[in-house]
């Protein structure tokens, strides 16, 4: 199934009141490929990535996409603070077989048995790129997935996430240009026409 579109977005316009964030923007991302978007912040990255899933309605333009699972930029607040994370990640997940992802991301057992404030921010990331790859998704929307990680484990970790491209599209978006130039088959840049 390389090469089916997984994401595709045509003339898509949104904004508030009158500034446009987005205007007759237009995107496909296909199983097998990563694409990121690059921009500054307040640019409409992350609004981007919130019409895709659903959470907002464009003012114009058709969003066609797949299943999707989402890496969020703050993992405190996309997990509860009262339930385990192995709990909350076998809650949604589709697959249970998630030993063989704990030594690519730096993870144990304990881990996983412990409550979400019990763990660091980078630990509590990496826990979350688990349960987003556990859901089995055709679409992987990657909001900064590895600015809490230091620079080894963030390199380990973007390396599973393209070992994984056989079964998902995977949309990243990120501040960093040389990690999207190192890991991204095509980069998009919001804002940033006159720069």
């Amino acid at each position: 199934m390389q090469n089916e579109s997984v994401l595709k977005i045509e003339n898509l316009t949104f904004g508030y009141s009158k500034k446009r964030l987005l205007e007759n923007f237009s995107l496909e991302v296909k199983r097998g490929e990563l694409v990121a978007i690059v921009g500054k912040s307040g640019v409409g990255k992350s609004t981007l990535f919130e019409l895709i899933a659903g959470n907002l309605e464009p003012i114009e333009g058709k969003i066609e996409v797949k299943n999707i699972a989402w890496i969020f930029q703050d993992p405190y607040s996309s997990f509860h603070p009262s339930y385990t994370i192995l709990e909350q990640i076998l809650e949604v997940a589709k697959s249970k077989d998630y030993e063989q992802y704990l030594d690519n991301l730096y993870l144990s057992e304990n881990n996983l048995k412990s409550l979400p404030h019990e763990l660091s921010g980078g630990q509590l990331q990496r826990c979350s790129i688990l349960r987003a790859l556990l859901m089995q998704p055709d679409l992987l929307l990657c909001d900064e997935p590895t600015s809490a990680l230091d620079n080894i484990v963030q390199l380990d970790t973007m390396k599973l996430l393209i070992s994984l491209l056989d079964r998902v599209g995977i949309l990243l978006i990120t501040h960093d240009l040389n990690l999207a130039k190192w890991s991204a088959d095509k980069i998009v840049k919001i804002g940033l026409d006159n720069d």
